[in-house]
Formats: structure tokens, sequence, C-alpha cells
């Protein structure tokens, strides 16, 4: 894949390649002689997956996400149950989940109980960038399973109507700031969302003029409108990145800056002044410090894929990624 060698010197300056060691426990290469071809069996499997349902890409993405908010990244997500997490509405449609269990089956033929679904998820969604055309980075493993899984849990998880105070402050409370905020956002460049998460901006909005959210493009409006009309299917699925929904790249901070931003939290990115600088040098806007977004993605990963991680004794190495041991 040629997405492995995209600027791979820009990871070697940055420290992400080799053995990157964090104080948590994880470290890059951590199954290279218990698993060897662990990663290249993820990889593979999220490949194959991928050619027949590209859609996983984003799932799997967003899988990652939802998994490290609830619990820290240790697989609870993954967890089949009535009050699991998996069962919670911001999971409950992820594409992908399949796919973990695919390449968990094939991890335990090659090295039974080694590798942890933590760990299969955060390769998975590194890979699914690289198959959207992202750049890579060297993911830190060494995770293992957690033993707990509500739904309840799901409730810090950031929201699509959250004022950027109250988003900041979710991230920073896992060790995030804002710079991570906006980069991680910055994911929305791939996959879609439904009609019911932003069609109020769409007619309801306001009592004034057309009814619609002021911060969209009002060339905007009429394709969104025509995409979820007023009392349609609300589960109908919409591009989060116009145009460019497919690729991984840092066009969705252009439709910000134009008022193409589909979810409300997303466009709130660009209207509030602790966030719009960043969106400005990820656009590489003069008089500002430009910044590589699919760079510093990497980076931001690496630090959200070790929120919470359960190392050493802590936690399990699950045999099925759906149940605890």
């Amino acid at each position: 894949m040629e997405g492995y060698k995209l600027v791979i010197l820009f990871f070697t300056s940055l420290g992400l390649v080799g053995t990157l060691v964090n104080g948590q426990g994880t470290k890059v290469g951590f199954y290279s002689r218990t698993c060897p071809k662990a990663e290249s069996i993820v990889r593979s499997t999220v490949e194959t997956h991928f050619k027949s349902n590209p859609r996983i890409a984003p799932g799997i993405l967003r899988m990652h996400f939802h998994d490290c908010f609830v619990h820290g990244c240790d697989g609870s997500i993954l967890i089949e149950g009535a009050g699991t997490e998996k069962t919670a509405p911001p999971n409950s449609g992820i594409p992908g989940y399949n796919v973990i269990d695919d390449a968990k089956q094939q991890l335990e033929a090659a090295c039974p109980g080694v590798v942890s679904c933590a760990d299969i998820v955060a390769l998975a969604a590194r890979d699914s960038v690289v198959l959207t055309k992202g750049f890579s980075w060297k993911v830190p493993t060494g995770r293992r399973d957690g033993r707990v899984s509500l739904a309840s849990d799901t409730n810090n998880l950031p929201g699509f109507t959250e004022s950027i105070d109250v988003q900041k402050d979710k991230f920073a409370a896992k060790g995030l700031n804002t710079q991570d905020l906006v980069t991680l956002v910055g994911g929305h460049t791939i996959g879609t969302t439904a009609c019911q998460l932003f069609s109020y901006r769409l007619y309801n909005f306001t009592t004034t003029g057309n009814g619609a959210d002021p911060t969209i493009d009002p060339s905007f409006l009429p394709q969104l409108r025509a995409l979820c009309p007023e009392n349609g299917d609300g589960a109908k699925r919409v591009d989060l990145d116009t145009r460019s929904a497919a690729t991984f790249d840092a066009t969705f901070f252009r439709n910000l800056r134009n008022g193409r931003g589909v979810l409300e939290s997303d466009q709130k990115l660009w209207t509030d002044p602790s966030t719009k600088p960043f969106v400005q040098r990820f656009l590489g806007e003069r008089g500002l410090r430009s910044l590589n977004f699919n760079v510093e993605f990497g980076k931001s990963m690496v630090k959200m894929s070790n929120i919470g991680v359960k190392t050493g004794t802590d936690g399990e190495i699950r045999r099925l990624c759906t149940a605890f041991n």
C-alpha cells in the first residue's frame, strides 16, 4: 500500500517511528516476538473487508474513538449483550465490528491468547485511514481488554449539538488539548451521518429568515434540504465531507470555512475563536504557521489511543472480542 510509504520522513522526525514507549506501558512493536505477524494479519483483514465495503473505514475509526472515550482504549465497545456499550445509540449503527471479529479469529489461530481486542481496534483504525489515502503512523500496542461495558457510560461521548467549551472539557478530561480536538474531529473527512442528527439545522433552527442555522452557506442549504427533506427519512446517510467523503484529507476544514459543515458541532470549529485558528492552520492560511493535517492526525491518534489503557496484569486478553472471558 503506497499510503504506508507516504511522508515516512515526517514521522521519523516526529519520533513516531521506532520503539516509541509511553508512560502507560504500550510500545510500538509490542508483539514483535510473541506474535510477529499480528499487525500484518490485522492490516490484510481490514483491506479484504474494505474492498467489499468501504464504509468500514470510517466505522472502525469512529469505533476506536468511542472506545477510548469510555473506560479508556480497552475494547469495551465490542462486548455484546443487553445494556452494553455496543447497544448505545452512538455505537449501534457503526459498521466494521465484523472486521474486528474476523481479525481476532485469525490471530487466535496464529497466536492464541496473545493479541488483545483493544489493540486490534487501534491497529485497524490506522489501517482504515491508510486505505482512504491518509498517512500511516506507528501504533503503540500492549493494551489489555477491559471487563466492564455499560451503555450508560457512553453519556460522556462528545455530542453533535455541544458547544466548543463542553467539547474541550470532555477532551481535556482525557488528556487531549484543543488542537487534538480539532484534529481528531477532522476524522469526519471520511464517512457519513444520519439526517436525524442535523436536519433540525435546516428548518426550525431559527424563527427568522429561512429557519435554517445562519452559519450554513446559503448555497449549500438547498442541497442539504434535498438530501434530507423535512419529515423525511431520518436514517438516511449524508456525507460529512461534501465531495471528498472517501478520501482522508483536509477538505473537511475547507468546508467548515465555507459554511459547509454538516454537523453543528463540526461547524462550530470555525465559528469559535479558540478552535478557528487550528482550522486556519490546517488550511495553510496566510499569516499563521501551517499544520499538516495528516501528520498531526497521526500524533493525536497516538495520544488518544493511550487514554486509560490497561497493561501488565490489568484487564484480560479476550478469546472472543464480543464476550468477557
